[in-house]
C-alpha cells in the first residue's frame, strides 16, 4: 500500500466485526514492521504482548474501561524495558523508550491499515490491572493496548490540525519561511 493512502487510512476503530477474526500471522506481520522502528542507541527496548484469551481480554477492557476492547479476537500490549537504555542514557531514558514505543505503534498501525485491519491507540488504562492479567513485571512499563479486528462499517479519519498552525520556521511562532518582505515606506 501507498504509505500517504495508509496514512491518510488510518483512523481510530472502535465498533469491530465479532464474526471476523483477523489471522494472527498478519498481526506478526504488523508486528514485525513495529520493531523496526527507530531505537535509540539501537537498544530494543520495546516488547510485544499479543493476547488472544478472551477471559484476558475482558480484564483489558475493564482496565481500560473501554468495552469495545472486549469485543475483539486480539489485543496487542505494547511494553517498554527501559533497563538498558537508562543505564546508558539516565533521565533521558525515560523519553528514549517513550519515543520508541510511539514509532513502533504508528509503523504497527499502518501496517495493519495496509493488511485490512484496524485499531485503537489506547492509552489510558490501570496499569496495575494490566500488569496483574498478564503477569507483567513491576519493573516493565506497559504503553498502549491495541484491540485488532476488522472495522465494523467504514469509518474516516477525523479532521486534524493544519499544517499552517503546527509549522514554524527558524524560531517559534513564526510561519513564515521567508522573511516577509516590506515596501518602502510601509509600516508592516
Amino acid at each position: 500500500m501507498d504509505v500517504d493512502k495508509a496514512i491518510n487510512e488510518r483512523h481510530s476503530v472502535r465498533s469491530f466485526k465479532k464474526e471476523k477474526k483477523p489471522a494472527y500471522q498478519d498481526i506478526l506481520t504488523a508486528i514485525d514492521s513495529a520493531r523496526k522502528a527507530p531505537l535509540a542507541g539501537n537498544i530494543e527496548a520495546v516488547k510485544y504482548i499479543l493476547v488472544s484469551d478472551k477471559d484476558k481480554i475482558k480484564e483489558l477492557a475493564t482496565a481500560s474501561q473501554q468495552n469495545f476492547v472486549g469485543d475483539v479476537a486480539y489485543v496487542l500490549i505494547v511494553c517498554s524495558d527501559r533497563k538498558d537504555l537508562d543505564k546508558l542514557y539516565y533521565k533521558r531514558g525515560e523519553m528514549y523508550g517513550h519515543q520508541q514505543a510511539g514509532a513502533a505503534i504508528e509503523n504497527f498501525m499502518l501496517k495493519l491499515i495496509d493488511l485490512g485491519l484496524s485499531t485503537c491507540w489506547i492509552g489510558a488504562f490501570s496499569e496495575e490491572t494490566v500488569k496483574r492479567a498478564i503477569g507483567i513485571p513491576d519493573n516493565i512499563i506497559v504503553e498502549a493496548l491495541l484491540p485488532i479486528g476488522y472495522e465494523m462499517g467504514k469509518g474516516k479519519q477525523k479532521r486534524k490540525p493544519s499544517l499552517d498552525d503546527c509549522v514554524f520556521y527558524d524560531t517559534w511562532k513564526n510561519r513564515f519561511m521567508k522573511p516577509r518582505r516590506t515596501v518602502l515606506g510601509s509600516q508592516t
